[in-house]
């Protein structure tokens, strides 16, 4: 029995160590690269950094990625050869198109385009024989906004990678009570990618995720999530409040700028996590907020989801509901502070 369980752990066990070794040693190459480009993120109004940063290390993710989930995926052979090709293609579309506009700022309509490729052709390979394609306008809607979402939500030191360590071992969690080894390794191996980048990236960051590490990610968490909902329906709902801190903030602040009538799609400081720091936090204690956001809200309440599946739409509806309330409640506070500081200095 030892040997069976060493013959199934072992080639995942051996994943997970080289997606930590191989994104440690791809982003520090990144960062000597992104010098010699000239690709640096100056600081500016719209910018929470007050130094010239290097970007694009996500690559180190993404390669790390695209080398060992699919010796998890296809281990045993759990999932088809042609969908898990499906997803690597997927990834590396939205990678390219990122590490293209690194290079060069593109226009918003073609990245969206080739977003919308990507998570079309993944989540098509995901229905084909099992749900039925009635999903996929929902699936391409929440893939879209997941690779946006995660783009926007990557402005301060070590947040994105912090979120991903979190949700990626949480998915791993979830996949492993449900039986799914070679999910849980797939899983397990994002977040020891997103563990080696974070190496790097930890306040005072050395270098930025970029848009090729900020979609990419954005997309592997969406994939991940409907991977498991099609394993296990219920599971779909521990996985969404594991996501709820990201989700929240940039939800609601994009609906502020349209209601407002601001032109949501430019660049802003208007995030939770961006006006924490405005207001004269470090970026550690900003990724701080949601680090504790996950382990004593998400994390708990995600358990609840899954011990106990009728609760699941339950606890998913309520911590949203509560991080909405959150997000509300600190940025009043954040403002009124503002406001006193103001007012105290025209005094």
């Amino acid at each position: 029995m030892s040997e069976v369980v060493v013959a199934a752990f072992a080639p995942i066990a051996l994943a997970v160590l080289f997606a930590f070794l191989i994104a440690l040693g791809l982003v520090r190459a990144a960062i000597a690269y992104a010098h010699r480009r000239g690709m640096l993120d100056q600081p500016g109004q719209r910018r929470s950094h007050s130094m010239p940063t290097p970007r694009g290390g996500g690559i180190g993710i993404v390669v790390a990625i695209l080398l060992t989930v699919p010796v998890c995926l296809l281990h045993m052979h759990s999932w088809p050869l042609h969908f898990v090709i499906t997803l690597l293609v997927a990834l590396a579309l939205s990678a390219w198109i990122g590490w293209w506009d690194d290079h060069s700022s593109l226009p918003a309509l073609p990245r969206l385009g080739v977003q919308i490729l990507a998570v079309t052709s993944f989540s098509y390979a995901l229905l084909v024989g099992g749900p039925g394609l009635l999903w996929l306008p929902a699936l391409v809607l929440g893939g879209a906004w997941s690779i946006n979402l995660h783009n926007f939500m990557d402005g301060i030191d070590a947040i994105l990678a912090q979120q991903g360590i979190f949700v990626a071992c949480g998915l791993a969690l979830l996949a492993g009570y449900a039986g799914q080894l070679p999910l849980a390794g797939a899983s397990a191996c994002v977040a020891a990618a997103c563990l080696g980048f974070w190496c790097y990236n930890r306040s005072p960051a050395r270098i930025f995720m970029g848009d090729v590490g900020s979609g990419s990610l954005g997309f592997v968490l969406f994939a991940l999530t409907a991977m498991l909902w099609r394993l296990h329906w219920p599971l779909l709902w521990p996985a969404l409040v594991l996501s709820s801190a990201f989700v929240t903030d940039a939800s609601l602040t994009l609906l502020v700028r349209i209601l407002r009538g601001r032109r949501w799609y430019t660049a802003h400081r208007e995030h939770l996590y961006q006006w924490i720091v405005r207001k004269g936090h470090t970026h550690a204690a900003g990724a701080g907020w949601y680090l504790g956001w996950n382990l004593l809200v998400a994390a708990p309440l995600a358990l609840l989801a899954y011990s106990k599946p009728g609760m699941g739409p339950v606890a998913c509806i309520g911590v949203y509901a509560v991080a909405a309330v959150v997000w509300l409640a600190a940025k009043q506070r954040l403002a009124r502070r503002d406001r006193y500081k103001v007012s105290h200095v025209h005094t």
